[in-house]
């Protein structure tokens, strides 16, 4: 039976698939699509991959480079947007995707959502608590200003601060929007605070404020202030900083994290530094009133002084009585003297009549002889004591002689006997030592770690041996064994010729 012949014709899988991708171009050629994000994929080369669903479908979308360069918005999984774009097909996967050409938010309530759910995050990690703000310096010598160096804000600032107190101002240039902004903002950040704080001959100091500023602008212009990368920055900054991005209705997430907000850029410059006018008048006043004080306190101690000058005697009251004293001490100080030296002189003359030349004669006399007595005796005593120590002297080495003699004896004989042990150890080391055995004929096996073999069973084929003779070792490798043949101990053959009953008998 023949098999019936189709009029279809036969087409190839790359032709097939080149003709549904001209079927769905022809038909979808250019489309306007609204969906949720999936798992978005930023490629290392720029072009960016994404799934676009709903409840019921899912469909592969790309933005190539050249068009990912120009979406201001970081695309993430959640985000409702709409694109515009071809429908194509991928044929190495068949299926089919769609190639952005652009790429908006599908509202701005989508926006405000994922801010709302980026603030949550953020908040549960601490970047937003008031411990971690910082007070701003009253007057900061160096004001650092994040910003773009061509737009109006800077000039506003500087503008401010040469009003209100003139300071020295860094510049960090930086875009405020677009592709990179969020990159160029945090690296601004972390570039002041790397700074060294008394500068260099190449860096400038570290600045003591920070004003990251922007104009006013819609969501999706400020939504670079809104990037994670920007709020942690600001948050982990450890120079004081202030935001001022747009104007005082627009709210971005480092408003939050900065230590203080300002509702536009020319109030940050106000809260940065003081009025220099009126705190030469505060200073004015304070000097004024200080020597207001100051003279009102002179009075007063002037005053108390004259009150208690006047509850004082006057100097010659106070003076006459121990003068009129001195007078009468003065008085009577010569007749006290020749008194005084009367008495004395009666007391040396009592004295000198009971001394006369006799009587210090005997007592001389008697004090020599005393002193001669002393001296003999002294002597003698001296004689006596060096006879007694020389005899004893004498005696001490004859017993130390003695004694040294006898340790050398016994020196002599416990070198004798440890001597004689020695050579007894020596002498049984060698009996029991194992080179004996080498030097009858026998051989020391052991294998590669050195370890010694006592039986053929644990030598296997190829093993390396280390063989040691008495005059020597060799190196040897185990060759394949035809049999190991158990050699009979002397246990087994007494126990073999105990049982059998043959041979010569038990003699036990």
């Amino acid at each position: 039976m023949n098999e019936p012949r189709l009029n279809l014709p036969e087409l190839t899988v790359s032709e097939l698939s080149a003709a549904l991708k001209r079927t769905i171009e022809d038909a979808h050629g250019y489309v306007r699509v609204r969906g949720e994000l999936g798992k978005v994929s930023y490629h290392g080369n720029g072009h960016v991959y994404f799934d676009l669903k709903d409840d019921r479908a899912c469909i592969a979308g790309v933005i190539w480079r050249s068009r990912a360069l120009r979406i201001q918005l970081r695309l993430e999984a959640g985000l409702e947007v709409v694109v515009t774009g071809r429908l194509t097909t991928y044929p190495g996967r068949s299926q089919y995707q769609i190639i952005v050409e652009t790429l908006e938010p599908a509202g701005i309530g989508a926006l405000m959502a994922l801010v709302e759910e980026r603030k949550r995050k953020l908040a549960a990690e601490g970047l937003f608590d008031e411990a971690r703000k910082q007070l701003l310096p009253f007057l900061p010598a160096i004001v650092g200003v994040i910003t773009s160096p061509s737009g109006a804000v800077i000039r506003d600032i500087l503008h401010r601060l040469a009003d209100r107190f003139p300071r020295c101002v860094l510049l960090w240039p930086v875009k405020v929007q677009g592709e990179g902004s969020a990159v160029e903002i945090a690296a601004a950040i972390h570039g002041f605070n790397a700074l060294p704080e008394r500068g260099d001959s190449i860096l400038p100091p570290r600045p003591d404020l920070i004003i990251v500023a922007r104009g006013g602008g819609s969501l999706e212009d400020l939504w670079s202030f809104n990037e994670e990368i920007v709020v942690r920055a600001a948050a982990a900054s450890l120079i004081p900083l202030i935001s001022a991005v747009g104007h005082e209705t627009d709210v971005t997430l480092i408003d939050f994290a900065a230590d203080r907000r300002a509702p536009t850029p020319t109030a940050a410059a106000e809260m940065a530094v003081p009025v220099r006018s009126e705190l030469l008048l505060d200073i004015e006043s304070l000097s004024r009133r200080s020597l207001a004080c100051w003279r009102r306190n002179q009075d007063a101690r002037w005053a108390e002084l004259r009150s208690a000058s006047r509850a004082l005697p006057k100097s010659e009251d106070v003076v006459a009585l121990p003068r009129q004293r001195l007078d009468h001490a003065a008085a009577s100080l010569d007749r006290a003297l020749r008194t005084n030296a009367h008495v004395h002189h009666v007391r040396f003359s009592r004295v000198a009549g009971r001394l006369s030349d006799r009587l210090l004669r005997t007592a001389i006399d008697r004090r020599r002889e005393r002193y001669g007595s002393l001296s003999l005796r002294l002597r003698a005593g001296v004689a006596a004591n060096l006879t007694i120590h020389r005899t004893r002297i004498g005696q001490e080495r004859e017993r130390l002689a003695a004694f040294g003699e006898r340790v050398r004896r016994a020196i002599r004989h416990s070198i004798a006997l440890r001597t004689l042990r020695a050579e007894r150890g020596g002498e049984l080391l060698a009996a029991f030592s194992y080179r004996g055995v080498l030097a009858r004929g026998f051989a020391l096996v052991r294998d590669a770690k050195g370890r010694p073999l006592r039986t053929a069973a644990a030598i296997t084929a190829g093993m390396p041996l280390d063989i040691e003779f008495a005059d020597g070792r060799i190196g040897a490798r185990a060759e394949t064994p035809s049999g190991v043949e158990r050699v009979p101990t002397s246990s087994s053959k007494t126990r073999g010729s105990r049982a059998g009953g043959s041979g010569q008998g038990d003699l036990f």
